[in-house]
């Protein structure tokens, strides 16, 4: 039909002429209300940002001669962060003469990173930067 015709249609319903694909060979329109097309529209979009969830990063912060309890206080909070559906950034802050021997804060890592397992993956693993080696821990996809 006509894009005329069409139009006329469509004021006689007291409804608008919308171009559903302007692209096509003729181009494909629509007699609806679009304002109550836009208002739903908004609504479904209102909708689905209210149920997404912002993933933050949490930080846990160890040390190379940390003792077992607080590695495992640390453990528990990494393990609550990750049950929140955060993602963990595992830091060891070297100082001093501890620069010499980032052996150490690899073997803090692997443990931190083994210990974790069962609840979180490793995202990327631990890598010294500057004076200090970072590594990330992701929420474990659920099946």
């Amino acid at each position: 039909m006509s894009a005329a015709k069409a139009l006329e249609l469509a004021t006689e319903k007291n409804l608008d002429l919308v171009k559903i694909a302007p692209q096509a060979q003729p181009p494909v329109c629509k007699i609806m209300d679009y304002g109550k097309y836009r208002f739903e529209q908004a609504k479904r979009e209102k909708e689905a940002r209210k149920n997404q969830h912002i993933v933050d990063i949490k930080e846990i912060r160890l040390s190379l001669n940390i003792d077992t309890h607080d590695f495992n206080t640390k453990l528990n909070q990494t393990q609550k962060f990750i049950k929140g559906g955060d993602k963990v950034k595992v830091s060891i802050r070297f100082r001093g003469r501890e620069m010499g021997h980032p052996e150490l804060g690899t073997e803090v890592m692997k443990k931190f990173a083994e210990a974790s397992q069962e609840f979180a993956n490793v995202e990327k693993p631990a890598k010294l930067e500057g004076r200090s080696m970072i590594m990330f821990l992701a929420p474990k996809a659920n099946k």
